[in-house]
């Protein structure tokens, strides 16, 4: 069963871009090889990151998750586009039905 998650990071001003250019560039690619499918917004005016990540893959998206951090790839990524978020949330998503 697929597992989604919404995480919001509010980004550092001015740096939206340099985050979403190094997250697409780095983080992106690597969460993919991971099993993780992602969807991604930026907003400028609010300095805001807003993605959905998905997973459907073997054991829970927490455990792809933990196990995506502590790849060497993700170790050593430099430069790590976290440095610019300044806070974050995240939330399990539910299907809630509309019909």
């Amino acid at each position: 069963m697929s597992e989604r998650q919404l995480r919001v990071y509010k980004i550092a001003d001015g740096h939206v871009d340099d985050f979403a250019s190094e997250w697409r560039a780095a983080v992106l690619p690597l969460r993919r090889q991971f099993g993780f499918t992602v969807e991604a917004w930026t907003d400028s005016a609010e300095n805001a990151f807003v993605w959905i990540l998905e997973y459907d893959g073997p054991g829970t998206l927490k455990e792809a998750d933990r196990a995506y951090y502590a790849s060497p790839e993700r170790v050593a990524m430099d430069p790590d586009p976290a440095r610019w978020i300044e806070d974050s949330m995240t939330l399990a998503l539910t299907p809630f039905p509309t019909t």
